[in-house]
């Protein structure tokens, strides 16, 4: 028998839900409390609801004041009950209704009928709890119903907890009873975007993040990385950035660099610059416990460390044997985790890898702190133990990160990518899909998870390519490289005891993939920084599923094979099986001249009927990068009309935010035989060059080609077509 107290004020058919569920105890009423925050978006409270024990919230942006109260007739309202100590709250879904996003998966695009636990955890080729649980927790779930509208659901709380979606999306919590925030729609973009209104939205990275990017456990010592810069360059294959592993370090200490090794950081940053190359190098949370060590001394002095239930010092074991371990919740920690990086950033250093963060202890219990380990808060946040605030530690990380980085570098944009992330994380870094294996199976896994975390808030992201763990053969690198071109954050990674995984590794014929494939990337990059531009205005991601082409077709919900980039092109891997196209004249185009149909490896890239994507040129890093001469690819509609945009700034610093940045609008018209398209500056204060422009139509009967123009008005003629 179930024991079932209700409040006078529940509802039937909440009634009728809860003893579906199966539920201990019903407490549902109206709350005086729940309230609009925007324009159908609520807030609904439990009635034990404790803000000591749940605020502030971590995902949203700040607290939103009331707009007025929930009207009666909403439609998606929770059931909150509780299951022994645990607190849930759960949310009837209609027959036909499809489910998106949780964050950081493994496994479908669409999201029915399976369950995760929240609960970030240090995850090796996604083995452990069946991939159920993996670096991130984003308690979200994005619904679409069958007629195209779409809701939004947050559980509004870091606790661990389990989300199981079938007949209902529930969130089974092991901490007190937590709010809950719906967003009501007419589509899933619009959803998006009252999404990023509420949680934030990326801020514009710097040029250079959207270039190709090369790592390894580990390149060493220096002259190694040196000679992986020179082979690109000789190469003339696109790279930005190499990174740096634990390698770099001084016995595995954060902010030391082994004098062996990496005797002059700087000479050595200094000699990467000058090839064009930035460097990325890895910070870990776990600081060595040893006296003398600085960052350990002046830790301890300042108190900075998590606590065990007794109140001493955490010890976890890690990569340099005994660690402890920053409380990040206390406002003069972040303070002092951000001044470390002054000198540090001195070197020339560019980007920083916030990796480990989960935290991940290796004797720790399930591979991480006790649950009991104490924060002591301070600032909006109170003490509690490490239940509440594990989800979240990463996220601190990499605020306090951040705000150090900024000030260390001031007028350069930060670029962070963290392995841990939270609902939100996307304010404060880019991440990636943590230890992947170099298997056919998470490559074609890595679409739906990019996808996942994009329709989660976090746009800037992307997997190992040719997979962390295990060696990669030609066939499959040539296949993940081929693809990596169009992931959002396009970087080659591999572990220690694997082949040689640089484009170059596995003979002449895959190098030429290589090449071609990220020369792709490379003249797209004015459309991927437009993206990049809407995704930090918006909220949109930049990889998008298939049905955001047509929310009402049902026959796309459930392809995650191809995607969109933008909503102007498609890309179908060759590998693809009968994936599901939207209806439309798409036709595919070449962009660097290769001819994707006959290819083996390069994807299909299709352009939308009624768009314009402008392309740059072929360059090796963005240091070339240059907007002043364009192509411009277009396929009109059927009025005979198309449309696209352009946005442009300096790639680096802050100047955008005061208006020297450039929108461009592209609007092409046909008359007679004459396709005539002008450029309109709709947007912003920077002072560019008049563009010399190359027009490149796509038509049924063909392509047809004109010559360079110069001005804000440019001609193609069809007769050649006639």
């Amino acid at each position: 028998m179930y024991s079932v107290r209700l409040n006078k004020m529940i509802k039937k058919n909440h009634l009728l839900i809860a003893l579906f569920l199966g539920l201990a105890i019903v407490t549902y009423a109206k709350d005086k409390r729940d309230k609009l925050i925007a324009p159908q978006v609520a807030v609904f409270y439990p009635h034990d609801f404790d803000s000591v024990a749940n605020m502030p919230s971590f995902a949203l942006l700040r607290e939103f004041p009331s707009i007025g109260k929930v009207s009666n007739t909403w439609k998606l309202k929770p059931v909150f009950y509780s299951q022994g100590k645990k607190s849930c709250a759960a949310i009837p879904v209609k027959k036909g209704t499809s489910l998106y996003a949780t964050g950081e998966v493994i496994g479908s695009l669409l999201r029915n009928n399976t369950d995760i636990t929240l609960w970030n955890s240090d995850n090796y080729t996604y083995s452990k709890d069946d991939g159920k649980r993996l670096y991130q927790s984003h308690p979200w779930v994005l619904g679409v119903n069958e007629d195209g509208t779409a809701f939004g659901v947050i559980a509004d709380n870091t606790w661990k907890q389990q989300l199981i979606l079938s007949d209902s999306i529930k969130f089974i919590s092991e901490g007190p009873a937590f709010r809950m925030i719906v967003i009501q729609r007419n589509s899933p973009q619009e959803v998006l975007v009252a999404l990023g209104n509420l949680i934030g939205r990326i801020e514009m990275p710097p040029l250079w993040g959207l270039g190709y990017q090369q790592c390894r456990y580990s390149y060493e010592p220096d002259t190694r990385a040196k000679q992986i810069a020179d082979e690109f360059r000789n190469r003339n294959i696109p790279c930005d950035v190499i990174w740096f592993d634990i390698d770099y370090m001084d016995k595995y200490k954060i902010f030391t660099f082994d004098k062996t090794k990496f005797p002059d950081p700087k000479e050595l940053n200094d000699y990467l610059h000058g090839k064009g190359f930035k460097s990325i190098w890895m910070i870990d949370p776990g600081v060595k416990v040893e006296k003398g060590y600085s960052v350990y001394d002046s830790g301890s002095q300042g108190d900075h460390w998590v606590k065990t239930k007794d109140g001493k010092d955490f010890v976890g074991k890690v990569w340099p044997g005994d660690c402890s371990f920053p409380d990040f919740t206390q406002p003069k920690t972040q303070q002092w985790w951000g001044s470390l990086y002054k000198d540090y950033m001195a070197t020339g250093i560019d980007g920083v890898w916030n990796d480990m963060n989960e935290p991940s202890v290796f004797d720790g219990p399930d591979g991480t702190m006790p649950e009991d380990n104490m924060h002591r808060g301070g600032g909006v946040l109170p003490a509690d133990k490490h239940l509440r605030y594990h989800n979240v530690y990463g996220d601190l990380m990499i605020r306090s990160s951040r705000e150090g980085i900024m000030k260390a570098n001031s007028g350069k944009r930060p670029f962070i990518l963290s392995r841990s992330g939270y609902l939100g994380s996307q304010r404060y870094g880019a991440t990636w899909t943590g230890d992947n294996r170099a298997s056919m199976k998470h490559l074609k896994m890595s679409i739906p998870m990019v996808l996942n975390l994009g329709l989660s808030g976090q746009p800037f992201s992307g997997p190992d390519i040719s997979g962390f763990a295990g060696s990669t053969d030609a066939e499959l690198y040539g296949q993940w490289i081929a693809l990596g071109a169009f992931y959002p954050f396009s970087r080659g990674h591999a572990e220690k005891g694997t082949n040689n995984k640089e484009p170059w590794s596995f003979g002449t014929r895959i190098e030429k993939v290589a090449q071609t494939a990220l020369n792709r990337r490379y003249r797209l990059l004015p459309y991927f920084y437009t993206l990049f531009n809407e995704a930090s205005v918006t909220g949109l991601p930049i990889m998008r599923p298939m049905f955001f082409a047509d929310v009402k077709d049902t026959t796309l919900r459930r392809e995650d094979q191809s995607f969109l980039l933008g909503n102007d092109l498609m890309i179908i891997p060759k590998w693809a099986s009968n994936p599901v196209m939207p209806k439309g004249n798409w036709q595919t185009i070449s962009i660097v001249g290769e001819d994707s149909p006959k290819d083996k490896y390069q994807p299909d890239v299709l352009i939308r009927e009624g768009a314009i994507v402008p392309l740059g040129n072929i360059i090796q890093s963005t240091t070339s990068y240059s907007v002043d001469s364009l192509t411009l690819v277009i396929s009109t509609n059927a009025k005979g009309t198309a449309s696209g945009k352009l946005y442009n700034d300096a790639g680096e610093g802050y100047e955008y935010k005061e208006g020297k940045y450039a929108v461009w609008q592209f609007n092409a018209k046909t008359k007679g035989n004459v396709v005539t398209v002008k450029a309109n500056k709709t947007e912003g204060q920077l002072i560019e060059k008049p563009k010399t422009v190359k027009l490149v139509l796509y038509t049924s009967k063909g392509v047809v080609e004109s010559k360079w123009q110069t001005g804000e008005i440019y001609k193609i003629v069809l007769s050649e077509l006639q």
